[in-house]
């Protein structure tokens, strides 16, 4: 039994939704979308539902294993991948030409990147705290910057959806860092939302309670895991693709009125 199958809860597994074409002929850019967690669940869900995903990571190797599994299941003309840190603007702007040069302009974007950590406040050094806010919060401000740009001078609309997290409006121990950054990522969406709704823009936010994937196991001990597992009403963690769900209703028409909202993706006792 793998690490992550010890969390799971088989009497409350749920099912997994087919697609129902909700993004046909859209074009997605997607952040951090290698491998098992968020965004990987993601860029398949939006492929699920119809749409061309660029898929970006920082991680070039676990990236182009994603872009070959995800084409030979979809197709090569629907799927593509880029590196990106989020940390530098000029690979940002890389990026998103590049969609626009494989999409005819950006329909789509998933803010996904994120960096974690866990350090008392009175250890942490300003290399740690610095560097979870600028992968975490500056990060996404650098894509949705570039992308509003976009959308603003294609003026046909767009949606951006950016990943916060429960954390942001909840303390933990050891979280300081993480957690401030993710309540910024929730402020930068509601003014970002006020300033692009008058060229057709929305811009709002999931924050997921505990989705367990191979990358959290790495860095969370079990006991850590236990506890936060207790917590949810399910007793049980998120799928990733749970999550991804929240994000492609958030992307498709079915929330043409959200704008500057964050929407918790949360199974918390009250």
């Amino acid at each position: 039994m793998s690490d992550v199958e010890t969390f799971r809860n088989p009497l409350k597994h749920p099912r997994y939704v087919p697609g129902h074409g909700l993004l046909a002929g859209r074009g997605a850019v997607v952040t951090a979308a290698a491998g098992a967690g968020i965004g990987g669940a993601t860029a398949r869900r939006l492929l699920e539902e119809g749409a061309r995903v660029l898929i970006s990571d920082a991680h070039a190797r676990r990236l182009k294993e994603s872009e070959e599994a995800l084409a030979a299941e979809f197709g090569p003309d629907r799927v593509a991948a880029q590196p990106c840190d989020v940390t530098e603007e000029r690979q940002v702007q890389a990026l998103l030409d590049r969609a626009a040069e494989l999409h005819g302009g950006l329909d789509i974007l998933v803010n996904n990147a994120g960096l974690g950590g866990t350090a008392e406040l009175t250890e942490m050094t300003d290399e740690q705290w610095s560097r979870i806010l600028d992968v975490t919060l500056n990060g996404t401000f650098r894509c949705t910057r570039a992308a509003l740009r976009m959308m603003k001078r294609a003026g046909r609309g767009g949606v951006v959806v950016n990943n916060s997290s429960v954390i942001g409006w909840r303390a933990q121990a050891g979280q300081a860092h993480y957690a401030a950054a993710k309540a910024g990522v929730m402020a930068l969406t509601r003014c970002a939302a006020v300033e692009a709704a008058e060229y057709g823009v929305r811009v709002n936010a999931v924050a997921p309670t505990l989705a367990l994937h191979p990358h959290l196991v790495k860095v969370a001990t079990p006991e850590l895991l236990e506890r936060l597992t207790e917590r949810e009403a399910y007793g049980r963690y998120a799928e990733p693709w749970e999550v991804a769900n929240v994000i492609v209703f958030l992307a498709s028409e079915y929330s043409s009125y959200l704008t500057g909202e964050v929407v918790s993706v949360s199974a918390q006792h009250a």
